[in-house]
Parts: structure tokens; C-alpha cells; sequence
């Protein structure tokens, strides 16, 4: 009998114990221990796309191979007039003015984390119907949104599985905003300089495929020599960005930085750079910059 007393009497010992390593587990995953939390993330993302199964290949954006720009030749002089001739009416030249452009009066008011470190691409694309205003900034979008992706998401687009560009541009679609397309480019410099026209002209926030396609941000402006709108050989020395990293810190990349920062040339050349995935090839992607561009004038609100 005594033997039988001090055995039920280990049972709320045991039960105390289980509930205090449960707690322990969860604290060490809600605070990310010794990165307990993006394990715990990655299992679940595995345990998610196992019960799913993988992404079907179905049509979906196609990515538009974009021609580089020709080099530019120096401007002719003008041909002079035959004796006699009188000139025309002249038209004043555009003046060629430096720019510095941004489509947000407080880039902060609708910046959006990602919640989750693989979720760049939901909270990217939240942030530009935020911009447009077409959603909140709220982590409960965000959990919808990135939800939904299984409505998008095809092996074209993205080999093992969830976000893929084409499948940003379809969410846009979905949330009120059409047109944007996948554009793949040969140069940092053309894809900047098309995104700086694109924004401009459309007032709509452009997205920009950053770390070898492993990343998202969200161009909200830019700066140039002069207006690449007017001036085909405008230089745009860098762009105003949303990264959605923030304020996380990487092993690999380095600090993000806070929204609506300025990134110049050198941090263009860092983290913008040409697609490479290591889950398979991408024949319209592969060593290209990609960008997810407008193409349609922002909503009115």
C-alpha cells in the first residue's frame, strides 16, 4: 500500500512537469530561443505543404522578357536651313532637372513585418495594396492573405511551392489591383530605370525581388539625374524602400533597414540582385533582375 500511495502521488509531479516543459516550449518558440521559433515555423510550413501536396502547374503570370535598352548615341546637331528657308515654330526643350520622387507622405503608415520569416512575399504585397489603399497594415491581413496563396500558387511559378512573383501579381488582382506583370531584365539599370517611369507614371508602388529572388521589397520612389520619363538617359542612383525584414537582423544580408530608406547605388548593387533559386531552374528567370511591375494607374480611392 505504501509503495502504491508514493506512485499515485508522482502523477502531479509528472503532470506539473509536462505542463511546465510545454510552457517552456512554447515560450522558447514565441521568443525564438536559439531560433526555436523558425524551426518551428519550417515544420509546420513542411507539415502544411505534405498534407497539401505540391504546387500544380498551371498556367498562371507569365514573366515578359524585357529587351534591353539601346545605347544611347550622342544628339545630333540640327540641319541647316537652305538660303532663304524660313525655321519653324521651335518647341523649348524639356529642362533636365534632378529627381527625387516618392509616392508615400509616410512611408511608416503603411509598413507591414513580416510575421513570419519565409512570409516576405504576403507582407510585400500588403504593403502595396496598403499604399493604394486597398488594405490595412493589421497581422490578421496578413495571416489571411498569406493564406490564400494556395488559390495563386503554381510550379511555374515557384518550384517548391507557395510565393512566386506571378503569384504577387495575382493577389494584387484579386485585392483591387490588375495590371501588374513579371518582368525580367538583363541589367540592374534597365530594371531600375523602367520601375522609376512605372512608378511614376502610374503613382503605384513597384516590387522588387531582391537577395537572388529570396526576398521582397516594395519601391515607393526614387532618385535621378532627370526625369527618366523624359530623358532616356536618366541615371537613377538608388530608390526609396519597404522591407518587410525589418527590424530584423540577417546573418547573410546584414541589418534591414527602417521604411521608406533610401538605398543608393552600393546597396542596390548588395541586395538587388539577379535571380538564382536553389530549388530548380528558371529558364525566363535565371541570372536576370525581376521585377513586379504596374502597368495601370493606381485605384481612386
Amino acid at each position: 500500500m505504501p509503495g502504491r500511495i508514493r506512485r499515485l502521488g508522482l502523477l502531479p509531479l509528472l503532470l506539473i512537469a509536462g505542463l511546465v516543459f510545454a510552457a517552456a516550449a512554447f515560450a522558447a518558440i514565441n521568443t525564438n530561443v536559439l531560433g526555436a521559433g523558425d524551426k518551428f515555423d519550417r515544420l509546420v510550413a513542411k507539415v502544411e505543404r505534405f498534407i497539401i501536396g505540391p504546387p500544380p502547374d498551371r498556367p498562371t503570370v507569365e514573366t515578359v522578357t524585357v529587351t534591353p535598352r539601346p545605347t544611347l548615341a550622342p544628339t545630333p546637331s540640327p540641319t541647316p536651313l537652305p538660303p532663304g528657308a524660313t525655321p519653324g515654330p521651335t518647341v523649348a526643350p524639356p529642362v533636365r532637372t534632378a529627381m527625387d520622387v516618392s509616392i508615400l507622405e509616410d512611408p511608416k503608415a503603411v509598413f507591414a513585418h513580416e510575421i513570419r520569416k519565409d512570409w516576405c512575399a504576403p507582407a510585400g504585397v500588403q504593403m502595396t495594396l496598403a499604399a493604394l489603399g486597398l488594405a490595412d497594415t493589421s497581422e490578421g491581413f496578413q495571416r489571411t492573405l498569406a493564406g490564400r496563396v494556395h488559390e495563386w500558387e503554381s510550379k511555374r511559378d515557384s518550384r517548391n511551392g507557395e510565393w512566386g512573383p506571378s503569384a504577387m501579381a495575382e493577389a494584387l488582382a484579386a485585392y483591387g489591383a490588375p495590371g501588374y506583370e513579371v518582368r525580367a531584365y538583363d541589367s540592374r539599370a534597365d530594371a531600375l530605370f523602367d520601375a522609376a517611369v512605372a512608378l511614376e507614371s502610374t503613382h503605384s508602388p513597384v516590387i522588387l525581388l531582391a537577395w537572388r529572388g529570396a526576398h521582397t521589397w516594395v519601391m515607393n520612389g526614387y532618385r535621378a539625374d532627370a526625369d527618366p520619363a523624359l530623358f532616356p538617359d536618366a541615371k537613377i542612383s538608388g530608390a526609396y524602400i519597404l522591407d518587410p525584414w525589418y527590424p530584423w537582423n540577417s546573418s547573410i544580408w546584414g541589418q534591414s533597414d527602417p521604411p521608406g530608406t533610401f538605398q543608393d547605388q552600393a546597396e542596390m548593387k548588395r541586395n538587388f540582385l539577379e535571380w538564382k533559386r536553389p530549388e530548380g531552374t528558371y529558364p525566363d528567370r535565371d541570372g536576370k533582375f525581376i521585377v513586379v511591375m504596374p502597368t495601370l494607374p493606381a485605384p481612386t480611392p
